[in-house]
């Protein structure tokens, strides 16, 4: 057992083990197990503002912005003035990872559930109406206990019997993927799962688009899912479409008929992690390689989509380690990982990769919203935002940071 223990002990040390083998022991992250039932029964959303631990998805809407903190909640913020931010409430959701508004009524995932809030009080929103199990893929099979629907909350370091190795298997440890918008409604960025349009809320997860109707935005109506095929990743409205970026393609709908999207076209690339934004003439979608996303080459693809059904491939650029990426005008930002923040004159598609207008190294950047006043973007430090009013030079007015416990 003594042995057991400084195998351990070098293992949290080296912080690099993921499972330690000894006399047929090994240390495991076991996930925790709750029903539905219970994480309800404990539902008390809304608290004062506290610090951002970790960023997830941002949203704005009006004055307001929402940052994510992955399956924990929304931070809700005035931004009237974007160089001072003022905390107003944390809205307490477990399961959180996606959001959108519209006409004052905030829709958020709750593991299996959606919610709805009224931000009439935006320091104090009133839970409205609870969607139960209308995102049924997060219910998992407890195989420990033997028991159905069950949802992982969480994951716990424990020292198991080697001979249990099957029974921890079946369980992958994965972080949560983490607009030109419509009337009424706010903006998301491009790694959004959710996005409003003609009164409809539509959300994918790795397979399926989820149609709810909210004309009546206090009571959301569940229509229909459609599956569209594995491995998606987000949406993004523009007009009547909607561009939904997987890891082995681009899918495009036409939403005309809102409560009946009606599939035009797939555009198929390498495999890869794939945000997009679009415009009138293209669609920009950055490709990045890596572990989870698979594939080898880091790009920005620029798609001809003049003919809705008939996508092409127009022009390609190399990237270091993109994620997602806005359009404002003719100037495209991506969110270059950690090789930090670049904006690009997007005005003559065939040479974006020659105008290169700035890069800010230092700030490590996941996504990035080109709002009415300010340009955010979320990053590994906390929430930037910035004035680029003069394109090829961002002027930074503040940052929201993110506070790690010691």
């Amino acid at each position: 057992m003594k042995r057991i223990w400084l195998i351990l002990l070098g293992c949290i040390a080296l912080s690099s083990c993921d499972k330690i083998e000894s006399k047929g022991m090994y240390l495991a992250s076991v996930p925790i197990f709750e029903t539905m039932e219970s994480i309800r029964a404990k539902a008390n959303p809304v608290s004062s503002p506290t610090t951002i631990v970790q960023t997830g998805k941002i949203y704005i809407y009006q004055d307001y912005l929402f940052i994510n903190e992955p399956r924990k909640g929304v931070h809700i913020f005035n931004n009237v003035d974007p160089s001072k931010p003022v905390a107003m409430a944390f809205l307490s959701i477990p399961g959180n990872v996606d959001l959108a508004v519209l006409d004052g009524k905030l829709y958020a995932d709750s593991f299996t559930d959606l919610l709805t809030f009224d931000l009439e009080n935006p320091a104090s929103p009133k839970l409205l109406t609870r969607n139960k199990d209308v995102f049924k893929m997060l219910l998992q099979m407890d195989y420990l206990n033997n028991t159905a629907d069950r949802i992982i909350t969480g994951y716990r370091d424990s020292l198991v019997s080697y001979s249990q190795k099957d029974k921890y298997s079946p369980y992958d440890r994965k972080e949560p993927l983490y607009n030109e918008t419509n009337s009424g409604s706010g903006q998301g960025g491009s790694m959004a799962r959710f996005t409003i349009a003609n009164k409809h809320l539509y959300a994918v997860d790795q397979t399926t688009l989820h149609l709810f109707d909210v004309q009546n935005a206090s009571k959301p109506a569940y229509v229909k899912d459609i599956k569209i095929g594995p491995g998606i990743e987000t949406i993004f409205p523009f007009k009547n479409n909607l561009f939904i970026g997987s890891n082995t393609g681009m899918v495009i709908y036409d939403i005309t008929t809102a409560s009946a999207p009606v599939e035009l076209s797939r555009y198929t690339h390498i495999r890869a992690c794939d945000p997009v934004v679009v415009n009138e003439k293209y669609a920009f979608v950055t490709l990045r390689a890596g572990v989870v996303c698979g594939g080898q080459q880091n790009l920005l693809e620029v798609i001809d989509i003049q003919d809705l059904t008939k996508p092409m491939l127009k022009h390609s650029f190399t990237l270091e380690n993109p994620y997602g990426l806005a359009l404002s005008d003719h100037t495209l930002y991506i969110c270059d990982g950690k090789f930090g923040l670049k904006s690009f004159d997007a005005s003559d598609v065939s040479q974006i990769g020659n105008k290169l207008l700035e890069t800010h190294k230092n700030l490590m950047s996941m996504d990035v919203i080109a709002g009415p006043k300010s340009l955010i973007i979320v990053g590994e430090k906390g929430v930037h935002q910035y004035d680029y009013s003069n394109k090829a030079k961002l002027k930074e007015l503040s940052i929201i940071p993110v506070i790690r416990p010691n």
